[in-house]
């Protein structure tokens, strides 16, 4: 049943709104002939349809089955079409390829001089907008054109575009480097997490710097400042340099502030900046800085003006409640947090078919978090069997691997150790197939291990030990990574002073704020 809910026809005609489907009915229905037609009865069909049952539209009598794929294919075509035409898909992007493709029809009539009057102000709403890869392919056209029809207003119009096309080239071309550079860094966080030894560390130094283009700063517009920032914000959170990552996320989101059309014109990116600006001072703890940011995030998505399709909604609920949650793990208000689960989970399912399973496992693993930091381990294990148990899971290796080890923990706490033996077993093999053993995890599994034969007064000098190995690696620039995901020493702690792990975290960030 899931798979075939996932049919593209259907999730699309499942995404339009109430003013979209009444635009496609009177865009299709502008003809008469199309008033009973296949592709419209089956449009009918799938809008009242509760999931995609191909049996059903067959035994409907809509279409045949050999015909089926082909009414699809125009049903797609023509939903897209329709919503091309809507008002509220219009942007500055589309607009400026309507105009080029009034002057590409234009130039073909043999129109020059109107194609290079539509081409000229194209050019200046593109080059306003930042949207360098259109001027450039705006002042190929204008070229063409000259070299047929020449224009004796302007003696230099030869040499003006050639040194336009020239700048605006050499622009898109370090725009490419840094989106390449900023991209391939991000893939490599979201394989396999952040750098995990000085090898590790100095290739992807190495990477960076081999890969990162000479460029003048002074001479950057907005669209290149924002890669640049962007592929120095990736490196900064691979080499775990938070410091750094505030600072060029500052920049990314202070770009913005500074350009604000470019807020409605690029909100995606607008969002992505904040998501890593107060994800960079979660991992800083810096909270009063924290909530001042998360307060002007929110403000500014709640405008009327902002925008508000459906994948810039999907991402204002992601970040928006990833930082939510954060908030209460900064100081170990962790009873606090508890009552945002059962509002997020309920609009997890009405993003469903908008979030992918890398996100949904993050909200997993900080649902657990929330509840094993008030000492409810049972709802902790159930979270984390989701991503335990999700087979599909091929990101973020170390949240996965991580993931188990809190569960190993959080079993332990519940006095869930009849089959301890069995899920330490699991839980080693599974991190030595993921070559993340590291030194954090291989003293824990030691320690949980050695827990079954040690006598119940003795249990808390071995704690103290651990917490006595473990503190080494706090400050450690490769082992500290364990501590990001799972507070093992805050949880040490609290088993010896016999305290919550949420007033050991809080107390520790009031030591550190006081």
């Amino acid at each position: 049943m899931t798979k075939e809910q996932k049919d593209n026809l259907f999730l699309l005609v499942k995404s339009l709104t109430k003013s979209e489907k009444r635009q496609f009915k009177l865009y299709v229905g502008r003809l008469g002939v199309n008033s009973d037609s296949k592709f419209l009865n089956l449009f009918n069909l799938l809008d009242k349809a509760q999931v995609y049952d191909e049996t059903s539209i067959l035994k409907s009598g809509i279409v045949k089955k050999q015909q089926l794929a082909n009414v699809k294919a125009h049903l797609y075509k023509q939903i897209l079409i329709s919503l091309k035409l809507n008002p509220s898909h219009q942007n500055i992007r589309s607009q400026i390829r309507e105009q080029l493709d009034f002057a590409s029809i234009l130039y073909h009539k043999g129109l020059y001089k109107q194609s290079l009057k539509i081409l000229d102000k194209a050019k200046d709403v593109a080059i306003f907008n930042e949207e360098k890869n259109l001027a450039f392919e705006i002042v190929e056209l204008e070229k063409i054109i000259e070299a047929q029809y020449i224009t004796r207003s302007i003696s230099n119009r030869a040499d003006q575009l050639t040194i336009q096309a020239k700048e605006l080239s050499e622009l898109n071309v370090i725009t490419s480097k840094l989106s390449n550079l900023s991209l391939q860094l991000y893939s490599i966080i979201l394989k396999t997490g952040y750098v995990k030894n000085e090898t590790e560390s100095k290739a992807i130094t190495k990477y960076f710097n081999d890969r990162l283009p000479k460029l003048t700063f002074s001479a950057l517009g907005f669209r290149e400042k924002l890669w640049f920032y962007k592929a120095h914000l990736w490196y900064s959170f691979l080499m775990q340099d938070f410091l750094n990552c505030y600072k060029y996320a500052l920049k990314w989101v202070d770009l913005f502030y500074e350009n604000p059309n470019m807020i409605s014109l690029n909100p995606v990116f607008f969002l992505k900046g904040n998501n890593y600006l107060l994800e960079a001072l979660y991992f800083i703890k810096n909270k009063p800085k924290f909530i001042k940011k998360l307060n002007e995030f929110n403000t500014v998505v709640s405008q009327s003006n902002f925008p508000k399709d459906e994948n810039v909604s999907t991402l204002v609920f992601l970040y928006g409640n990833f930082h939510n949650i954060n908030q209460y793990f900064i100081d170990g208000s962790f009873e606090e947090g508890l009552i945002l689960i059962p509002k997020i989970e309920a609009e997890l399912a009405q993003f469903d078919n908008n979030i992918d399973e890398h996100h949904k496992m993050i909200f997993y693993y900080k649902f657990a978090s929330l509840h094993f930091g008030v000492g409810n381990n049972k709802a902790c294990i159930k979270y984390l069997d989701k991503i335990i148990s999700n087979r599909s899971l091929s990101m973020r290796e170390d949240l996965l691997c991580f993931s188990r080890v809190l569960n190993l923990v959080a079993h332990y706490e519940a006095g869930l150790d009849y089959h301890l033996e069995t899920l330490l077993r699991s839980t080693y093999k599974f991190l030595i197939k993921m070559n993340d053993l590291h030194e954090v995890q291989k003293e824990m599994i030691k320690f949980i291990r050695g827990l079954q034969d040690i006598y119940p007064q003795d249990i808390k000098n071995e704690f103290k030990k651990l917490l006595q190995v473990l503190k080494q690696y706090e400050d450690h620039p490769f082992e500290r990574r364990a501590f990001l995901y799972l507070d093992i020493i805050s949880w040490l702690e609290s088993k010896i002073e016999n305290k919550p792990v949420g007033q050991i975290v809080k107390d520790k960030y009031l030591q550190l704020y006081a």
